[in-house]
């Protein structure tokens, strides 16, 4: 299997999450080795994709320097990591990726809309050597080798909708469209208004988020599936793993995992150069891996 760009640029136009305002998102395709650059046209400022450049995970994943950061980045990324996407240019105009509609299906159909090139270069992926944990006040986040490529992730919110939620995904790019790509960011009324009051989370609405009252979906058109939050956790966790920069061979698990936990989980995975290697994927003992891409 060689690295993947895409076939021509693609740009789609959205609302930002926390400032409000449009914001244009360009994809480029780029040459070979050449990795995920994020690029802020508006201040003329590149940032590689790695863990090194994770600046912030409070509310998103952001990356970036004191010179410019983007933010909000995980909901992209979960679409590059499901396609497979190794080297791409991704060009906004301001210090956030477009919300849309709050899940990564948008982003699916721009990439879709590009086409998928395979490149003169072998497609590397991360296999995993040994478990790797990180645990927060009962909360955790763990890698495990295995032959196949997985994500279980499990919720608890003391909340009559969400309640406690599992889901179990095996990945491959047409699961992710089945299962994942559509389930939307939730948020409650109550903490996005204490947010705005702060000029924050300005364009949350229920046209990019499920929106919660202490009883119910505020959404007239209700849920995309039972456990869409469990869903969309997974979706944040491929978005997360994929600041690495390349897909992950092995087993993801989480309980109430966030992504703070995610981006010290990356980080406690490359501290120690025994818990991992890259392997091309010609190479993987696990031939099915590289049809998980078709």
């Amino acid at each position: 299997m060689q690295q993947r760009t895409i076939g021509k640029s693609v740009e789609v136009v959205g609302i930002g999450l926390h400032k409000g305002e449009p914001i244009r998102l360009r994809l480029e395709p780029l040459h070979e080795n050449a990795g995920i650059i994020f690029y802020r046209e508006d201040i003329a400022l590149s940032i590689p994709l790695s863990p090194e450049s994770v600046i912030d995970t409070q509310m998103a994943t952001v990356i970036g320097s004191d010179k410019g950061f983007v933010s909000t980045i995980e909901h992209f990324l979960s679409s590059i990591y499901a396609y497979g996407i190794d080297n791409l240019r991704v060009v906004v105009n301001e210090n956030e990726i477009p919300a849309m509609d709050g899940s990564s299906i948008s982003f699916c159909l721009l990439i879709q809309e590009a086409g998928i090139v395979e490149q003169n270069a072998s497609k590397k992926v991360i296999v995993i050597k040994n478990k790797v944990e990180v645990e927060e006040n009962g909360k955790f986040v763990r890698l495990s080798p295995a032959k196949t490529a997985s994500f279980d992730f499990h919720i608890r919110f003391n909340h009559p909708v969400i309640g406690d939620q599992t889901h179990h995904f095996e990945f491959s790019t047409r699961n992710f469209i089945n299962e994942v790509a559509r389930a939307r960011t939730f948020g409650f009324a109550k903490d996005i208004q204490y947010l705005q009051s702060k000029n924050l989370a300005l364009g949350a609405s229920l046209k990019n988020a499920i929106g919660l009252d202490d009883h119910k979906v505020l959404n007239p058109e209700g849920l995309r599936f039972d456990n869409e939050f469990a869903r969309h956790k997974v979706l944040d966790a491929m978005g997360d793993l994929m600041v690495t920069g390349h897909n992950i061979l092995g087993k993801y698990e989480s309980f109430a995992g966030s992504h703070k936990l995610n981006h010290l989980l990356t980080k406690k995975l490359f501290a120690n150069s025994s818990n991992y290697e890259f392997v091309a994927v010609e190479s993987l003992q696990s031939r099915e891996f590289a049809k998980s891409f078709a």
